[in-house]
């Protein structure tokens, strides 16, 4: 005879069981991270104890995304756990895949790239830290979890970082993100502050309900000011952008993990904040103003290096701006999937980078041809008439008609056409439609996204999205006259190659108010370079 369980029980265990299955990675990671911290055993064995708990960690955050989609009793957006101060979300559970995904691959990876080299056990505790405290970031539904998980993250990192303590760059870089850190600590505790005599809540749940888009009120808007403020120097914004591109003198492994997925962090806390964010429109503008003024700048740096690390940094930098950008601008489910796809290329990106390393320097050396002036100018109207004709073929109006001139200005170097001698129009044209499909495949990819089960809500701004269109349309005009006419530019080109400075400006502060031993002989000291 089989068991017969009470209606209501079941019930109950169909609710629970997505809450204990989601409580699970940050608890397998954390116990991973002590068994390894305290374990005398073979590095090869500590590392096959990670790949078991991490894939384990995988398989249960993959399982309570499957549950929760298919649960028709939980919320739209966020279900309580029976442990206070966490949250299950769809956003949340989203990014817990992710976020495990790439840490099962990069810890494998790593396992390979640190073989033969001390001081392996140390990083896999502190990589099992960062997945445990990201993990519970992704869960928090209070203040003072959110900012202790985010505190976490960085500390954990940072021993990761400086896994080569013998390399003065990534101690200085260390030093400077330790600041940043520290800064962002101070003001998500004056959020969380001001919130709570605002609201009388710690929840950020409670918190979020009582928001009023018609009337903010002023204490609120100043914890939001705080909130993203804290946010840009997490995400290593301009101008505190610097030491992300100087970790790059840490293990590959660790660089991946930092540019797929911690300082993606930021839009994910973005994202949950969302109803503030709608209510406080000095908020929106300054993540409007710094997302657009760090990707613009960082695309032109980018340009500039040589170095295919360094590119991806600063192309991380950029790609962090747009996203604070796409938060400022209302449009949470487009930052959703730049966040998730930046997250994924970066890894992929990182872990191959020597492959990437080798066939770049075949392309020089075979010499890199220059873009057809006619082919700059159009590229961006025949951008436009493909996202138009996708948009026409599925039916869909998944956003403002400006983020639609936004996208054919940032997708229109796909048209671009190289200018050869002898090259045929045969080969001119078959460039023009591998654009055409590529740019097609991204507009359905983005227009797919959006039926997506998220828990968000997409609410544009039209004054804000006019001035990210202006910004753009700034942006392609200087990379029209970088492509036609570069003996102009001689002098901003040589800007763009240091950073605009603004780095060595930052580095000066950051070392005069809060000084740190980074070098271990005197003749290594450092002098930033001044324009």
């Amino acid at each position: 005879m089989s068991p017969i369980i009470h209606p209501e029980i079941g019930m109950s265990l169909r609710s629970e069981l997505p809450q204990f299955v989601a409580l699970a990675p940050p608890t397998l990671m954390l116990v991973a991270a002590m068994l390894s911290g305290f374990s005398r055993k073979k590095e090869i064995t500590l590392w096959r104890g990670f790949e078991w708990f991490s894939g384990l960690a995988l398989a249960c955050a993959t399982a309570s995304l499957v549950i929760f989609l298919a649960n028709p009793t939980s919320q739209p957006g966020a279900t309580a756990t029976s442990l206070p101060g966490l949250v299950v979300s769809k956003a949340g559970l989203w990014f817990a895949v992710l976020v495990q995904l790439l840490g099962t691959v990069i810890g494998a990876f790593s396992s390979r790239y640190l073989q033969g080299q001390p001081g392996q056990a140390r990083y896999i505790t502190q990589l099992c830290s960062v997945l445990a405290a990201v993990q519970i970031l992704l869960l928090a539904d209070n203040w003072l979890v959110m900012i202790a998980a985010w505190a976490w993250v960085g500390a954990a990192l940072q021993h990761l970082l400086c896994f080569y303590p013998d390399r003065p760059f990534a101690i200085l870089a260390a030093h400077k993100k330790r600041i940043a850190d520290r800064l962002a600590d101070v003001l998500l505790l004056a959020a969380a502050g001001l919130a709570f005599l605002s609201t009388g809540h710690a929840s950020l749940s409670e918190m979020l309900q009582q928001v009023s888009p018609q009337h903010l009120d002023p204490t609120l808007g100043l914890s939001s000011i705080c909130l993203v403020l804290a946010v840009i120097l997490r995400t290593s914004l301009l101008p505190v952008h610097g030491w992300l591109i100087q970790v790059m003198e840490a293990p590959t492994p660790v660089s991946a993990l930092l540019h797929a997925g911690v300082v993606n962090l930021g839009g994910f806390v973005l994202i949950r904040f969302a109803p503030l964010l709608e209510a406080s429109d000095a908020s929106r503008w300054i993540l409007v103003v710094f997302g657009l003024v760090s990707a613009v700048l960082s695309g032109f740096v980018m340009l500039t290096r040589i170095s295919i690390k360094v590119q991806l940094a600063w192309s991380t930098v950029a790609q962090m701006g747009f996203m604070v950008l796409e938060c400022g601008l209302g449009l949470y489910h487009l930052a959703l999937l730049h966040l998730m796809g930046h997250s994924l290329y970066k890894a992929n990106a990182f872990l191959s980078a020597s492959g990437t390393v080798r066939q770049t320097r075949l392309r020089r050396m075979q010499g890199l041809p220059g873009i057809h002036p006619v082919s700059v100018l159009t590229a961006p109207v025949l951008c436009l008439a493909a996202i138009m004709l996708v948009q026409w073929l599925m039916k869909a109006d998944a956003w403002p008609w400006w983020w639609t001139g936004v996208l054919a200005l940032s997708w229109a170097p796909l048209f671009w056409l190289p200018m050869q001698t002898g090259s045929s129009r045969i080969a001119d044209g078959l460039l023009a439609i591998s654009g055409f499909c590529m740019t097609a495949l991204l507009t359905a990819a983005a227009l797919l996204w959006q039926w997506l089960p998220l828990g968000v809500a997409n609410e544009p701004s039209l004054a804000t999205g006019l001035v990210a269109l202006a910004g753009m349309t700034l942006m392609y005009l200087g990379l029209v006259a970088l492509q036609t006419k570069p003996m102009l530019l001689a002098s901003w080109r040589r800007w763009s190659y240091a950073g605009f400075y603004i780095d060595e400006r930052y580095t000066r502060i950051a070392l005069k108010l809060w000084p740190a031993r980074w070098t271990n002989t005197a003749s290594t000291a450092f002098h930033p370079a001044t324009p």
